[in-house]
């Protein structure tokens, strides 16, 4: 971090230092930034991590399918490593499933723009563009900083963007032509888990029940955000409506702290590093991270359009690859401070280097006078479960965002990327097993996948 002290013209003991002290970066910030980039670079290149790293995306592709060990076990005992492998491939529309974890035919467009929100949920596509990881596969990557998630839709939508960094629901919902033009869209990879908080204005710090906000104005980032899903799912079960006990309104990442302070909302469920920058800040504190709510939820996802693969799946894979390397590296909790210090710069959050460390880290301020220690406080797992479309779409039913029928299973294995495996085992006449849809627990009850119009009728608040 750069010291105020530094650009003091009136301090007669110190030399007025207008760039970092090597005078090669902008800010001492920028300096520690590329230092860190380096070392990060360094342990990418080791013959160890070069082995994790494509153990991890091989890893992730398996798991995806078998996300219960004991199945995945007797299915390669019953057809072989061969045929199993043969089947796997297909996880994602390219071949072989190598290609995925190692060399692959060169790339169709090398060229790319890819989108991005300033929140550390896309820590995994933005660090990969300054430790090389996209340029080591053979693409020239731009990550651009986009101003809001409606724009990144018109920007993908225009094929402005070749890829972008999503809102987990928001390929769902651009697919079935929900709030824009259909357009088919994929998730390849979540960017991230948990990694959100209901942040409030400090003077409600004697309303930690939400029962006492009625009346209460938040902010969420996009309507279809997990966001605005898991501030409506919160509230409701304490018995408020959304729509009518609370107002809810769209306001970009950036902009909820300043909201904040002006008093124009009373707090939000927004991405970090806004919650924890309202702490810094002494603006808000952190009511609570919404791991709490469901811990493992997902958020942010990588995705791009099902007319970009279909064009470009050398280019796809490359991406694919590069973005699950980041992955990986983020993983590791010995790397996230590292991490911290090359995504905090101008050029990607725009963020104190203490905040995004407390965040990625899980030590943290909350606010309240306590230092927390939550190392799972965000997380990048990968595995885009299809269990977790369809709880997205229950809840884009429950709140009357999409009407009638909806074939809850054809649109998660459309968008989020894990059916041609379960298509090619079929081929094989091998039983399929139902990896993809796990059931998940949200505030204490289980969502089964197989069951989401009865999920759905089990609610008192709703809009259906």
């Amino acid at each position: 971090m750069s010291d105020a002290r530094d650009i003091d013209p009136y301090d007669a003991d110190r030399p007025l230092l207008m760039r970092c002290s090597c005078g090669r970066h902008g800010s001492a910030a920028e300096h520690a930034a590329e230092d860190a980039g380096a070392e990060l670079r360094r342990r990418s290149e080791t013959a160890e991590f070069e082995a994790y790293s494509n153990a991890f995306v091989e890893a992730t592709l398996v798991k995806a399918l078998f996300p219960q060990d004991a199945v995945r076990r007797r299915f390669l005992r019953a057809v072989g490593k061969g045929t199993a492998m043969a089947a796997i491939a297909s996880v994602l529309p390219i071949a072989p499933l190598q290609a995925l974890a190692q060399a692959a035919g060169a790339p169709e467009k090398k060229d790319l723009k890819i989108g991005f929100i300033p929140i550390t949920c896309a820590t995994p596509l933005i660090m990969a563009h300054p430790l090389g990881f996209y340029s080591k596969q053979g693409l020239n990557v731009q990550v651009v900083k986009t101003a809001g998630w409606a724009l990144i839709r018109d920007k993908m939508l225009n094929k402005e963007y070749d890829a972008t960094h999503f809102l987990s629901p928001m390929p769902l919902a651009i697919s079935m032509g929900v709030g824009s033009n259909a357009t088919p869209m994929n998730v390849a990879t979540i960017q991230n888990t948990n990694g959100q908080a209901i942040t409030l204005a400090n003077k409600h710090k004697d309303k930690r029940d939400p029962k006492q906000w009625k009346g209460f104005k938040f902010a969420v980032p996009f309507e279809y955000s997990m966001h605005n899903f898991l501030l409506r799912y919160y509230v409701a079960e304490a018995g408020l409506d959304p729509d009518r006990d609370i107002q809810i309104r769209v306001v970009p990442p950036p902009e909820m702290v300043a909201n904040l302070r002006a008093g124009n909302i009373d707090g939000y469920l927004g991405p970090d590093p806004f919650n924890q920058r309202a702490v810094f800040e002494e603006v808000g504190f952190l009511h609570l991270l919404t791991k709490e709510l469901w811990n493992g939820h997902p958020c942010c996802a990588f995705g791009t359009s099902t007319e970009f693969i279909q064009q470009n799946p050398n280019t796809f894979a490359a991406l694919y690859r590069a973005v699950l390397t980041a992955a990986a590296m983020a993983r590791k909790p010995e790397n996230r401070e590292l991490i911290a210090k090359v995504i905090s710069p101008q050029a990607y959050l725009n963020q104190p280097e203490t905040v995004v460390t407390q965040v990625l880290t899980g030590r943290f301020a909350d606010g309240l006078g306590n230092v927390r220690n939550v190392p799972d406080r965000a997380d990048f797992d990968p595995i885009p479960w299809q269990s977790m479309a369809v709880w997205m779409l229950t809840q884009m039913k429950r709140w009357g965002y999409v009407k009638g029928d909806v074939n809850y299973r054809q649109i998660a294995e459309k968008v989020f990327l894990l059916t041609d495996a379960r298509k090619t085992m079929k081929q094989l006449d091998q039983k399929v097993p139902d990896g993809a849809y796990p059931k998940f627990t949200i505030m204490g009850k289980v969502f089964d996948p197989e069951q989401p119009e009865p999920y759905i009728g089990s609610f008192a608040i709703k809009r259906t």
